[in-house]
């Protein structure tokens, strides 16, 4: 589904409904389309979601403040949302707003698909642990 600048593609795993998001996620048409696509989601009974963020070009304040809604709104209805494959370009940004500590972010799919699943070891994603591997990778490029 497109809209604008932001792209929606929806499919699932295990029972979990992944949707992968391409362009910008920001005030305006990004954030608004995507509220509405998961309100429609959890309004349909859908419980258990993972956002994708791999292809997301760009993200701002107010898109991440909707992600935590769209979170908490998961977690009243009984369900869950989870994000994977934050760029690391956004780091940063997710650390700052200390998002890690309401929503639950993972490295991967696979990470993410488990976190589901109790039976199942995951390790949490730790955005400041990730933010610092990449500026120890910045330095060792640059030389």
């Amino acid at each position: 589904m497109l809209h604008h600048k932001l792209d929606i593609q929806q499919t699932e795993n295990e029972g979990i409904t992944i949707l992968t998001l391409h362009g910008k996620l920001d005030m305006g048409s990004g954030e608004i389309v995507l509220h509405d696509f998961v309100d429609s989601l959890l309004d349909g009974g859908n419980r258990k979601l993972m956002l994708n963020l791999a292809a997301v070009s760009d993200i701002d304040s107010s898109a991440i403040g909707m992600l935590l809604l769209l979170s908490e709104e998961y977690g009243k209805a009984g369900g869950k949302l989870v994000l994977f494959n934050v760029p690391r370009a956004h780091g940063k940004v997710y650390e700052m707003a200390r998002l890690e500590a309401v929503i639950e972010i993972y490295r991967d799919e696979l990470d993410a698909t488990n976190s589901f699943f109790p039976d199942r070891t995951v390790a949490r994603y730790d955005i400041l642990e990730y933010v610092e591997s990449q500026s120890d990778e910045d330095k060792n490029d640059k030389t």
